[in-house]
């Protein structure tokens, strides 16, 4: 990483820290997600900081795993939540769209649920009071994370889509199967949670190995779609756009499949107001344009 990459990471790191005080831009958002599936890294900090102070050759991971103070675990972990909880409300009072305020919902139900986790642990991880209620939000919080995944992130699932669940416009249409695999991926490692409740069978460290690494797998393919739904929306506004469609129909046959003529249409229709023009209504062009 060129020393340009390293500042621009360091300076947008800090800028997490100013979440809801400040504007917030599309690399803000998607490094404070990118912070989120790193919850119980930054909760081992504790973890770490406990076994350093007792020494490894006592076998600390019985005394630091449970700890008395478990609201230091929970504070650390719940970090990433709270600056997306934070950038969802600046965006709402900036646009009044009340999709953010919807987006922070989310995170403040991931709070909510990984505090009943934290809870249920220092309980003794048993089937009491503290089970049932994080069962409950961890399926609220899964359910509420992947829907907002595929419907908003990624912006699947649409009902007239050319494929099935997947969206009208895509960027890999040779990689149709990667598509389902994400999906069906994404929704299960959402609820990979339900791994910690049986009391047979590997270890918790085993355990959190194989969260940790499905996570990176769902991670990694969300990114691919989550930068292709920006990357399609800013094509759509003419944010970015090499060709600026003009108001009148073209004489050349088009190669296009008729779902994408279709599209563009409509697209032509809400950016001009009418309905393209017929060979025999269309206005001549202007050939006296001057460059500036």
């Amino acid at each position: 990483m060129s020393r340009e990459s390293r500042w621009w990471f360091l300076r947008r790191v800090a800028r997490l820290l100013s979440s809801g005080f400040s504007h917030v831009e599309f690399p803000d958002f998607w490094l404070g997600d990118q912070f989120c599936s790193l919850t119980f890294p930054l909760s081992n900090i504790y973890f770490i900081a406990c076994s350093y102070s007792r020494g490894f050759g006592s076998h600390p991971f019985q005394e630091c795993s449970k700890p008395t103070l478990w609201g230091v675990p929970f504070l650390l972990g719940i970090l990433p939540f709270v600056v997306r909880f934070g950038q969802s409300i600046r965006r709402w009072w900036d646009s009044g769209l009340i999709t953010h305020l919807i987006n922070g919902g989310k995170y403040f139900t991931g709070i909510v649920f990984y505090f009943c986790y934290q809870l249920w642990r220092h309980n003794g991880a048993g089937h009491g009071t503290s089970f049932v209620f994080f069962c409950l939000f961890g399926t609220i919080y899964s359910t509420y994370a992947s829907a907002w995944d595929l419907l908003m992130d990624w912006s699947l699932l649409r009902p007239h889509a050319h494929f099935m669940f997947l969206r009208e416009e895509l960027l890999y249409p040779s990689y149709i199967p990667f598509y389902y695999f994400a999906i069906i991926a994404n929704v299960v490692i959402r609820f990979l949670w339900i791994i910690y409740i049986p009391t047979r069978g590997p270890s918790a460290a085993l355990r959190t190995w194989i969260v940790a690494l499905l996570e990176v797998l769902r991670r990694c393919q969300w990114n691919v779609y989550r930068l292709e739904n920006e990357h399609l929306g800013n094509m759509d506004q003419y944010r970015i756009t090499r060709e600026v469609p003009l108001p009148i129909r073209s004489t050349r046959l088009s190669t296009k499949p008729m779902w994408v003529t279709k599209r563009m249409t409509r697209k032509h229709e809400k950016a001009y107001g009418h309905p393209s023009r017929s060979k025999d209504d269309q206005v001549s062009p202007s050939v006296g344009c001057e460059e500036k």
